[in-house]
């Protein structure tokens, strides 16, 4: 009965370890989970706009009838890889005529405001999400995230984190593509 005792902690210690190591994986990459978003309609929100910023704020109701997809680019001006994928979003928009809507996250009205003023700002709509509850109806793992949401208010496609390389930017025009943008630089 001793021996059985003494094995329970040493038992327990190496089940915890498992799950531990299996939890820490590298293939266990966040953008490999499913959005809960995907085929229905945008979360329900309303944001006010960012302080000091000129553009208005952003709610549900700005998605549907917007005349094609818009992309949803969750972000915040202390979010490094955000800064990254800021020149991409910025080409999408003038290049690409995209409609780019921002959720600013977390993110103090003064920081987000010099941030855009720094780096440019391609939102048309910008809704300042201070307590982080629209990132939790949009299902959020991190900043940045991207979404894109077709004419009738419907999710169709997630991106999590920058989207950067050549492969992550086709795979967005692809799926903004398939929710209905057109022209010739798509």
């Amino acid at each position: 009965m001793k021996r059985v005792i003494v094995f329970i902690p040493f038992a327990i210690a190496i089940a915890i370890g498992v799950f531990a190591l299996w939890g820490l994986r590298a293939d266990r990459d966040p953008a490999g989970i499913p959005s809960m978003l995907i085929s229905k309609p945008a979360p329900q929100f309303d944001l006010p706009s960012v302080e000091g910023v000129s553009v208005p704020g952003f709610s549900t109701a700005d998605l549907s009838g917007s005349g094609g997809p818009v992309l949803v680019n969750v972000f915040a001006s202390w979010c490094v890889p955000c800064k990254a994928e800021h020149a991409v979003l910025t080409r999408f928009a003038e290049v690409n005529n995209v409609t780019l809507f921002g959720i600013n996250y977390k993110d103090l009205p003064e920081d987000a405001s010099a941030w855009l003023e720094n780096l440019g700002n391609p939102y048309d709509r910008i809704g300042s999400d201070l307590d982080g509850r629209a990132g939790i109806e949009w299902g959020i793992s991190g900043v940045p995230e991207t979404f894109i949401v077709n004419n009738e208010g419907i999710v169709t496609f997630r991106h999590v984190g920058p989207i950067l390389s050549e492969k992550a930017q086709k795979q967005v025009l692809a799926a903004l593509r398939d929710a209905g943008l057109t022209g010739e630089n798509t």
